[in-house]
């Protein structure tokens, strides 16, 4: 931190670039941030300076970027979190040293966040290209990242587009084409376009893990551990399969015409077929699901339990959530052509069996009734539905709902 004058009134050592909220002592007028870089490649490198006002950035003593950038949002996680970079290109020799100074004065309203960003040269595409389909070659298997950043998902507005952006699709499916035995590892908070998920030997969702992703996901390729997520949204194969992709108001107004109809629901309401349903999810070993048992009549506002018997049939200890699924033909209110209604995760050891206990809660059966004012639950059958996601159903029977108290 400096005064007016550029005089040092507050100094630490830190290891990031990334300054949200520095301590702000009396007469603190200019954040600035030093660091000594030494390139590994030689080059035309990128640098930033992210934050609002009077912004300066020098690479040893020449001044690459120099303006006055004004707050214009007054969205806070930009302000004080994630302010907007600004760049400049500086020519660097290889492992030779330079030192970099940013400096942003401080302007009341604007947050004291400061960032400092460095990026060599961009490999050239092909060539990149043409170094991973040569290491994918000759191994026994190959293992592909990719995902989207902060820049791509954000609170902060919406997503225009599902693809993972630049080579990211020809380089999975470069790869693959050489190895059969690739797998896809796709780092990211939402749905994504895999146009190349029938092409590649496995796809782990990794969503965004933290500071643990490294040793989490060698866990998992290693078989140390299983991936016994479940998919919590649906997939679709492209952007135009969605059947709900408006967002944007008009005139200042946005329908929400979807009603009850979104996610799975819509899906099926559209009659499309997406690349992978809600609660899809595979782990390392297989299933059979052998029994059913589902009480015949249940009293309206009453919980109750759907019994599932499943055996292990794979080679290796695992997990499975079991998920029940519900609907009313028939019905005398607007109903999804099919719901969740709950679930049970279990585990067993290889060649056993298992039961899993699956609660539908009340809630489940439940709709608002405008004329009350209140939640009521519609008496008649139901049709219950069991299996491994959405889209992946076992077994199917019917359920009545009679408006009698239970133990009645």
């Amino acid at each position: 931190m400096l005064d007016d004058e550029g005089r040092e009134l507050y100094a630490e050592h830190r290891f990031s670039g990334r300054q949200l909220e520095p301590d702000l002592p009396p007469g603190a007028r200019t954040v600035e941030i030093s660091a000594r870089l030494r390139p590994g490649s030689a080059g035309e490198w990128s640098f930033g300076v992210g934050g609002f006002g009077r912004m300066t950035l020098t690479v040893d003593g020449r001044t690459v970027l120099d303006g006055t950038f004004p707050r214009e949002t007054d969205d806070p996680a930009v302000v004080h979190v994630n302010p907007p970079v600004h760049t400049a290109r500086a020519a660097l020799t290889s492992m030779r040293p330079v030192h970099v100074v940013a400096r942003r004065e401080l302007v009341p309203g604007c947050g004291r966040a400061t960032i400092v960003t460095a990026a060599p040269p961009d490999p050239d595409a092909a060539s990149a290209l043409a170094a991973a389909v040569e290491a994918a070659r000759d191994a026994d298997a190959a293992v592909v990242f990719v995902g989207t950043t902060e820049h791509d998902e954000t609170e902060g507005y919406d997503r225009t587009g599902l693809s993972l952006g630049g080579h990211q699709d020809a380089l999975v499916r470069a790869v693959a084409a050489v190895n059969p035995r690739t797998v896809v590892v796709v780092n990211s908070g939402g749905p994504v376009e895999t146009p190349w998920r029938e092409e590649v030997g496995a796809l782990l969702l990794a969503w965004f893990p933290g500071q643990e992703a490294g040793a989490g996901i060698a866990d998992v390729l290693f078989g140390l551990a299983e991936p016994g997520g479940r998919l919590p949204t649906t997939w679709g194969a492209s952007l135009a399969d969605a059947p709900v992709t408006r967002t944007r108001p008009v005139r200042g107004r946005l329908d929400y015409a979807d009603g009850l109809h979104i996610g799975h629901r819509a899906w099926l309401r559209a009659g499309r077929e997406p690349a992978f349903w809600f609660g899809h999810g595979l782990g390392y070993t297989t299933w059979e699901y052998e029994t059913v048992e589902a009480p015949v009549k249940a009293a309206a506002g009453d919980a109750f339990t759907v019994r599932v018997r499943l055996r292990n049939t794979g080679a290796r200890a695992g997990r499975e959530a079991v998920q029940v699924y519900a609907a009313r033909p028939g019905s005398a209110v607007e109903r999804p052509v099919r719901w969740f209604a709950g679930c049970a995760a279990v585990r067993a050891e290889a060649g056993r069996a298992v039961t899993a206990e699956v609660e539908v809660p009340a809630r489940a059966l439940r709709h608002w009734c405008e004329e009350e004012r209140a939640w009521s639950t519609e008496p008649g059958p139901y049709r219950l539905m069991v299996g491994r996601s959405a889209g992946d159903l076992r077994w199917e029977g019917t359920v009545t709902v009679e408006q009698w108290a239970a133990g009645g």
